[in-house]
């Protein structure tokens, strides 16, 4: 290939692709919005709530202005707070233990598996002997459903009944996925979601929610959103978030929630074509039994320490990358005075040396990763 000729950039993801595929239809939901003028608290904020309850199974969904007001919405209302301890994987966004010190409470960092990037369960009980030797009170684990896989959650929900853990499950990822046939949102106490534009399910700003089947818990959330609101608007009767999702995003969502089934199968298509093209050439993804994905990342592991001239032959190509997660939280500045599992977390540190992610989303058509995955394959010859 010649490196001086001009090559057209491929999309990491799409977002214009699926506004075109959507059309009129989120220009008419925003218009409604528009001409009844209800911003906050609209009727389409609660008719998102129900269809996407129906669309997983939760009894209740609780929407929210970020995932991360969900996750730490949870653990207010759970009131975890100083001298707990939260058990998390290290290798994911910071979000997901700076809900924890935000809340008062003390994250500790556990490692992953190594085939699915997802809690590992040995290291988890690990991680709560850890926190009981520093004199900490285990009070929750936030397994994260990493890349659109599920965690284990059989795993999980057996350390969490033997130790009497609640379980908070972080599905920024992964809304839309299954574990064994069921769809995350009741696999946990409580499971929270982010509809950050870029993700499989996102809306044109910032957004989450809080599914669960506990009524109480629900009824909490819904407090928490707005200041600690009782019966009473002006009886506030906690402390409380401003955490509401606003009436323009959910009307975006209603629209993208029609067609997220079909994304999620394309999604299906363009990872079985990475996987049968590239299986030869380097790590790819693997599901566990019983698992479905969202891909919310096409994460593939580049070992011998070739990352880097791959990602950098892959940009003269005009393929973008991207790296999720190149130093995992107990390494960096904020998190790195907080526990961690004993024996340490070697697979993380191993992934955050190894993984790159490739363009992926559901409008990425077959001659479009067709260049993609041949610029892997000769980059890879010319590197290796």
């Amino acid at each position: 290939m010649n490196q001086h000729a001009p090559v057209s950039s491929i999309a990491f993801i799409d977002l214009e692709a699926q506004r075109h595929r959507l059309g009129r239809a989120i220009d008419d939901a925003v218009g409604r919005v528009l001409t009844h003028c209800q911003f906050i608290n609209g009727p389409e904020v609660g008719q998102l709530e129900a269809e996407l309850a129906a669309f997983c199974g939760a009894k209740h969904v609780v929407s929210c202005a970020s995932g991360t007001d969900a996750l730490l919405m949870v653990l207010m209302a759970k009131n975890i707070g100083p001298g707990d301890a939260v058990i998390c994987p290290s290798f994911t966004f910071c979000a997901t233990a700076e809900v924890v010190a935000l809340a008062g409470a003390t994250p500790v960092f556990v490692d992953v598996d190594e085939a699915t990037f997802n809690i590992d369960i040995a290291s988890l009980v690990r991680g709560i002997a850890a926190a009981r030797k520093t004199g900490l009170k285990p009070k929750a684990i936030i397994p994260v459903d990493l890349f659109g896989q599920s965690a284990d959650h059989d795993g999980v929900a057996e350390v969490a009944r033997a130790e009497g853990l609640f379980v908070l499950d972080d599905a920024a990822q992964s809304f839309g996925a299954t574990f064994k046939g069921q769809k995350l949102g009741t696999l946990a106490d409580a499971t929270t979601t982010s509809f950050f534009p870029a993700k499989p399910l996102g809306c044109y700003g910032d957004g989450g929610a809080i599914f669960t089947d506990n009524d109480e818990l629900a009824q909490t959330l819904r407090s928490i959103r707005v200041h600690g609101q009782g019966s009473d608007k002006y009886d506030n009767v906690r402390l409380g978030l401003t955490a509401r999702l606003d009436t323009v995003q959910a009307a975006v969502l209603r629209e993208k929630l029609k067609i997220f089934d079909d994304e999620i199968a394309a999604r299906d298509v363009v990872a079985e074509r990475y996987a049968q093209a590239l299986g030869n050439i380097v790590d790819v993804p693997r599901l566990m039994a019983g698992n479905t994905s969202t891909w919310a990342q096409y994460t593939v592991r580049v070992p011998g320490g070739h990352r880097a001239a791959l990602a950098a032959a892959l940009k003269a190509r005009g393929v973008p990358t991207a790296i999720y997660y190149p130093k995992p939280l107990h390494r960096q500045t904020a998190y790195r005075h907080f526990p961690v599992a004993a024996d340490g977390l070697p697979v993380s540190e191993r992934l955050s040396g190894e993984v790159l992610s490739l363009p992926m989303h559901a409008y990425l058509d077959e001659p479009t990763q067709a260049r993609i995955i041949a610029a892997v394959g000769d980059a890879m010859a010319e590197i290796a």
